[in-house]
């Protein structure tokens, strides 16, 4: 049987929090933000492994010692993009990962994921030939701007989503997809797409949102100390 492998990509400097440290160390609700996105993992048994793809530099886990069960590896495999990275660690993980795996791939900047959203992800795409992503149906009017930032025209929304992650893919497909990609997909779906495959949409969820600008952390805390309140 297939199992499921999580990979986190966290070497990135997050530039546009504007912060001294990368985002994903930035504390929320008392840890840093890739502690909720691990410690949801975790709380799945579904999940067999958990792979950190870290900057050569970066000196946050370099204190930790795993124990030689843990479902958390550290691989310190950061590229120059985020599918760089992804590919990198793919690589490092193949002796571990049988071809037919499923590999899920999580911005460590998205701590809102739930359990049960990933469970619902992992559900319906178990048995699907290509893999998907969790996604949000567009609910904004899209106006396209001119270079004076006058609007061009306003696009249809109706069959836009935006996409979020995980995003879930089998090993061998995921790996082809990445290294033969012309330049760097913004994310793994577009490299599966270059391939003339079509991925699934699961519905995701507003609290699955991406951390990047300071105000994001405030809305994050608000969503999390409601749940807990």
């Amino acid at each position: 049987m297939a199992r499921f492998h999580i990979i986190i990509p966290a070497a990135g400097a997050g530039n546009r929090m504007a912060t001294a440290i990368p985002k994903q160390y930035l504390p929320l609700c008392g840890k840093p933000i890739v502690s909720h996105c691990i410690q949801t993992f975790f709380s799945c048994p579904r999940i067999a492994t958990i792979n950190l793809a870290l900057s050569a530099e970066d000196f946050f886990w370099r204190s930790l010692t795993l124990d030689s069960n843990s479902r958390l590896n550290l691989h310190y495999t950061g590229g120059d993009t985020r599918a760089q990275t992804v590919l990198n660690t793919l690589k490092a993980m193949q002796p571990n990962v049988a071809e037919d795996d499923w590999i899920l791939v999580h911005d460590a900047a998205r701590p809102g994921l739930t359990t049960s959203l990933l469970n619902q992800l992992l559900d319906t795409l178990e048995h699907d030939d290509v893999g998907g992503l969790l996604a949000l149906p567009l609910a904004d009017t899209l106006k396209l701007s001119n270079a004076d930032q006058r609007v061009e025209k306003t696009i249809p929304r109706e069959a836009l989503w935006q996409a979020q992650t995980p995003q879930m893919f089998r090993f061998n497909l995921l790996q082809k997809a990445l290294a033969s990609f012309d330049g760097a997909p913004t994310d793994e779906a577009q490299a599966v797409e270059a391939l003339g495959l079509q991925p699934k949409l699961v519905t995701g969820s507003l609290r699955n949102m991406k951390v990047t600008y300071p105000q994001d952390i405030a809305l994050m805390e608000v969503l999390m100390q409601k749940e807990l309140s």
